[in-house]
């Protein structure tokens, strides 16, 4: 039997690595912001990821729903970037999903990477193709759906969001801040792919 994609154990063991990688892409990210935003993404992101370290000593034992909803409380009380907005309601998505559930198989994964797309886009407002982490998680999620059993998963989500960066570099933001500088933004690096590429990396 192959081994689950997202289990409980799994999920405890990758969080002080995500914590790790986000702490240490935080200056590029608010660097990448500020040439289209706020240039707080990092810091936003930062204060999420210290936030889920000072929860890690509730976590241990947890079932996986109870897990995502504590990550998911963590990053709420993050202020600045509507990033972290974006990722306390995946997490909370991502926590009403696993309900009930010890783990979840890669085809599992899949569908809530997709329901998780469909639920951000419309909290924000923002759809495939206007070159934000929408795209990236979509593409991350076609990636693992036509995975074979027993691939590993790490490869194939981090080159899925490098290939949605790569696509969508050369294409202008559509939405949020970023789409005000319209054609200017050609060429440039979507923060929040460039952010969600990071944390595929610290997994």
């Amino acid at each position: 039997m192959a081994s689950p994609a997202l289990s409980a154990a799994g999920f405890a063991a990758a969080l002080p690595r995500w914590c790790a990688g986000v702490h240490r892409a935080a200056p590029e990210l608010n660097e990448l912001d500020g040439r289209l935003g706020d240039a707080d993404l990092g810091a936003t992101l930062d204060k999420c990821a210290t936030l889920v370290e000072q929860a890690l000593p509730e976590l241990a034992g947890a079932p996986l729903d109870a897990m995502l909803r504590r990550c998911a409380q963590a990053c709420a009380k993050a202020s600045g970037s509507s990033f972290g907005t974006l990722l306390t309601v995946a997490l909370m998505t991502a926590a009403k999903r696993c309900a009930g559930s010890e783990a979840l198989a890669r085809s599992d994964l899949a569908a809530l990477l997709g329901e998780i797309v469909d639920t951000l886009a419309a909290r924000g407002g923002a759809s495939l193709g206007d070159k934000t982490v929408l795209d990236s998680l979509h593409a991350v999620r076609q990636a693992l759906a036509e995975a074979p059993e027993g691939a590993a998963l790490r490869p194939i989500a981090c080159d899925a969001a490098q290939a949605a960066l790569d696509a969508f570099r050369d294409r202008p933001n559509r939405i949020g801040r970023a789409r005000m500088f319209a054609d200017k933004t050609i060429g440039m690096d979507d923060p929040g792919m460039v952010a969600l590429l990071r944390m595929a990396q610290s997994l």
